[in-house]
């Protein structure tokens, strides 16, 4: 019972440990070039674990009915559309994430990009996504998108060699193959699984119910726990994390500077932001998902062999 407990606790450590923002690394490769390096920046991301949870509240216009207007894409009738039964735990813990980016993330992310050229993060930042590979090819199998999946095997196989470990993204500039995140939250969604309650993770920033479990099964596709010992384990999943999380946030420093515009609600219009995107990309897996069956257009034509082969009508 005893160690039973103790590896409930060990688990729960390093998943806190953890703290790598949403789409940390979803970046193309950088080509050498200004305009590359502006159209990287642009790359639409989710939003962050710590980021956008941590946005600073400070006083902001308000339109002509007295509301501050909503951040850019959504509507009036997005306005705490969303239910929320879990706010009087989502609340504090998205005030703590505020507090922990003030305080520790961007300082230190602002120090960081004074010492590395954005060059050197934007390779940084492909690092870390080539090598979360094994969560999005185990998904799209998964989901039978086995085309993605091979799509995914060849960037690995391309950027760790030609790419110098996947600080460069041949596999994109020169064979136009396009990177795409995944993860198991989505594997369930596609499958029909309710999001779920809305859900504010402590470093880890908004998630749902279910897109929380599936954190935790693409957790357990690192192989790294099964192959070092525990201790070891936390370390380099603490220091992974840690640099990752530094890394994305000294890329975009001012990204979110608009949404202190929205104080007078930021928690609602990051719940808001957060559950559409999802929801996107849950319909954009469906709408390319590939048939669950397929029927044989010859089977007409299959001969009739007695005591092995019919004929299909």
């Amino acid at each position: 019972m005893k160690g039973t407990r103790s590896g409930c606790v060990a688990v729960s450590l390093v998943l806190l440990l953890r703290a790598v923002p949403v789409g940390a690394a979803q970046m193309p490769m950088f080509r050498g070039t200004a305009e590359s390096a502006e159209r990287e920046r642009a790359v639409e991301v989710p939003v962050s674990a710590v980021v956008v949870a941590a946005a600073p509240a400070t006083s902001g216009a308000v339109d002509e009915s007295g509301e501050r207007p909503l951040p850019p894409g959504l509507d009036a009738g997005d306005r705490g559309m969303h239910p929320d039964p879990l706010a009087g735990f989502n609340e504090p813990v998205f005030g703590f994430n505020r507090w922990l980016d003030d305080w520790l993330l961007r300082p230190v992310a602002r120090g960081y990009s004074v010492i590395a050229p954005e060059g050197v993060r934007l390779a940084v930042g492909r690092f870390f996504d080539n090598v979360n590979v094994i969560p999005r090819f185990v998904n799209n199998v998964l989901q039978l998108r086995f085309e993605r999946a091979g799509i995914e095997t060849a960037r690995f196989g391309i950027n760790s060699t030609i790419g110098l470990a996947g600080f460069f993204d041949p596999a994109q500039s020169w064979l136009d193959l396009e990177p795409a995140p995944n993860d198991f939250g989505l594997t369930l969604r596609t499958y029909g699984v309710p999001g779920g309650p809305y859900l504010m993770l402590p470093f880890f920033g908004p998630a749902t119910v279910t897109d929380t479990a599936g954190r935790v099964a693409d957790w357990f596709m690192n192989p790294v726990p099964w192959l070092v010992p525990f201790y070891v384990s936390v370390a380099v999943s603490a220091t992974r994390n840690a640099l990752e999380a530094v890394n994305y946030r000294s890329l975009h420093l001012d990204q979110f500077a608009e949404v202190d515009r929205y104080s007078v609600d930021l928690y609602g219009a990051v719940q808001d932001f957060y559950l559409q995107h999802r929801a996107r990309q849950v319909e954009e897996l469906r709408q390319s998902a590939p048939p669950r069956t397929t029927a044989r257009p010859d089977a007409a034509e299959e001969r009739t062999k007695p005591g092995r082969w019919r004929r299909v009508r």
